[in-house]
């Protein structure tokens, strides 16, 4: 495949260096994600931007890629634009529910998920720089 038209390529690399270099920010200032999560969450209108946000590229990442079987990546990126639509669709319809359950979750284990974030973006970068 081309290169230049490779949308899996594209779209895994640019998810990746953006959560990569979310991790990065999270590790050099920590608590930024919780400040993060507490604005959203005190915002009607941040909580509706936030969720119209992701659906909009949950959706353009699950339809740029196609679901090709011998091509790990391109069911790994289809499958997490899917999860991105239906992550969306939770924070527009329970954001109150939602975003209180992350608040709960990235006090405790504000570290924990940084490397998790971490490890997911380089290797979303990784895997997306191969296909070059």
């Amino acid at each position: 495949m081309d290169n230049l038209t490779d949308m899996t390529g594209w779209t895994a690399l640019t998810l990746g260096l953006f959560t990569l270099f979310a991790a990065i920010g999270a590790f050099r200032k920590p608590g930024v994600w919780q400040q993060v999560v507490k604005e959203i969450e005190n915002s009607p209108a941040l909580q509706l931007i936030s969720g119209m946000l992701e659906l909009v590229t949950g959706v353009a990442v699950w339809l740029l890629n196609p679901w090709i079987p011998a091509d790990i990546l391109t069911c790994i990126m289809k499958s997490l634009g899917a999860a991105m639509v239906i992550e969306a669709l939770f924070v527009i319809g329970f954001s109150d529910l939602y975003f209180h359950f992350w608040l709960r979750n990235l006090s405790h284990m504000h570290r924990g998920w940084s490397v998790v974030t971490l490890v997911c973006g380089a290797a979303l970068t990784a895997a997306a720089m191969m296909r070059f």
